[in-house]
């Protein structure tokens, strides 16, 4: 029976590179695994893009959470266990979702018992995002709403993952975890480097022995403090295709675009909690990079290996 898990956390803090990590983990130990990419936006999305390189059976839905499109869901998820017999499905909500639990877990357990295993709930925190909920208190120039947000989707899970570990100390990781596992002590609390590999195959593990207890948890979805957090939140999602007569380098072509939205949003007092994009030659060279706001450095997940005439770019904020 293929086991299933959803992963929520907050734009950037590294959802796709997290299921990416497992993924790869559990192939290198001859299990399989699928991922499932949701988004709001329906077409030019970057993380299924980029997923559907890896080499992993990637599927997506777009146009909505997949908290409201449970039949599509079942759908996919018998496609996964029937046709390329997952061991493990991985699916991501969007950045902003919470109520996952109650209208995917108990809508699959209570509608669609059998179907799959359900795992563990998860959520994926950043590290950056955390200070702001910490006794710190940190000023990350984002709507005070978002603390609502930042706060929920760690209620609602039952595995914590604190990711980004390679950009700690030691010290710095043992506090973060104390507050986590002190403020949220009904889940249970990972630290990793999705990036490096660091701690995911204790994670992945978990994962693959824990069942979810499919508990019920009160987070507050669809009250004021819910709707005050939606209400400040929008998107954005374009493709475009770039051509030269000579060849340029299209890594620095993104850095630079980046940059220019940086300066934009910080002339007007703007933010943008995280802003990616995509770069694909007509080679099939690829680039992936994001900027978690305009406080922080432009990071690139893959860079393009050598310039270019054309570039198809996707941007997603």
């Amino acid at each position: 029976m293929s086991r299933y898990v959803v992963v929520g956390g907050f734009l950037g803090a590294g959802k796709t590179t997290t299921l990416m990590a497992i993924s790869s983990y559990l192939e290198q130990k001859g299990k399989k695994a699928a991922m499932l990419v949701n988004d709001l936006g329906a077409k030019n999305l970057v993380d299924g893009s980029f997923t559907g390189t890896s080499g992993f059976v990637t599927e997506e839905i777009t146009g909505g959470c997949i908290c409201y499109q449970t039949e599509n869901l079942v759908d996919k998820l018998r496609r996964f266990r029937d046709v390329h017999q997952a061991d493990l499905i991985l699916s991501d909500i969007p950045g902003c979702g919470i109520g996952g639990l109650d209208h995917v877990y108990h809508k699959l357990s209570e509608e669609y018992p059998g179907e799959v295993v359900l795992a563990p709930f998860t959520a994926v925190a950043d590290p950056e995002r955390l200070r702001v909920i910490m006794p710190e208190q940190a000023d990350l120039h984002l709507p005070k709403e978002m603390e609502y947000l930042f706060d929920a989707q760690l209620r609602e899970a039952e595995v914590i993952v604190l990711n980004k570990t390679d950009l700690l100390t030691g010290e710095e990781t043992g506090r973060i975890m104390d507050f986590l596992r002190e403020n949220y002590s009904a889940a249970k609390v990972f630290a990793i480097s999705a990036r490096e590999g660091t701690g995911i195959p204790e994670l992945a593990e978990y994962l693959m022995e824990t069942e979810s207890r499919v508990p019920v948890r009160e987070i507050g979805y669809g009250g004021p403090e819910f709707l005050a957090a939606e209400e400040k939140m929008s998107w954005y999602n374009r493709q475009c295709y770039l051509t030269s007569e000579e060849e340029f380098d299209g890594n620095q072509f993104l850095e630079s675009f980046f940059d220019a939205v940086r300066g934009s949003l910080t002339a007007i007092g703007r933010n943008v909690p995280h802003l990616k994009a995509m770069g694909e030659t007509a080679e099939g060279d690829m680039a992936k990079l994001s900027l978690l706001g305009v406080d922080y450095p432009v990071q690139f997940d893959r860079r393009l290996k050598d310039p270019c005439l054309r570039l198809r770019v996707i941007v997603n904020a």
